[in-house]
């Protein structure tokens, strides 16, 4: 049985909280990726940012509905929702926008799991960690590869 050490890319292209909108939109275009991963000083992955995340940048903002009764403000839509989507509109480094609920799976997780996590969550590509550290990156042209190979 495969598993995730035989296909994954090691040689992964990485970001930190402090890369600059500029820097990760060259990232994605120099290498024609769809994600990349958020790493610490350490290595250790701290999140991720997708070519979405990126495209959210010039989407309009969407101003909350919200009702008037007496003194009182009441939000029909969650606030905090509204103050991630400023943020991620106004953002400027990466650490601004990343996703840092991050699903990941590790050198050992079989290929047939990670086709079910992928597949279930929507998800184009998984990092890879031993412990907290970054390792490697699996993605769904990976997947395909073992059909083939």
């Amino acid at each position: 049985m495969k598993t995730v050490r035989d296909i994954m890319t090691t040689n992964v292209v990485t970001a930190r909280r402090e890369t600059t909108i500029r820097e990760l939109a060259e990232l994605f275009s120099k290498y024609r990726i769809g994600s990349i991963p958020v790493v610490d000083e350490a290595g250790n992955l701290a999140g991720i940012v997708t070519e979405s995340d990126l495209i959210e940048q010039d989407k309009s903002l969407h101003i909350p509905t919200v009702i008037s009764l007496f003194d009182w403000v009441i939000y029909l839509e969650s606030a905090k929702k509204f103050e991630r989507e400023i943020q991620k509109v106004t953002g400027q480094t990466a650490g601004d926008i990343y996703t840092t609920e991050v699903e990941s799976v590790t050198p050992e997780t079989p290929v047939s799991t990670v086709a079910d996590i992928m597949a279930n969550k929507k998800l184009h590509t998984l990092p890879v960690v031993e412990g907290k550290k970054l390792v490697g990156i699996v993605s769904r042209i990976d997947l395909i590869r073992t059909m083939v190979g």
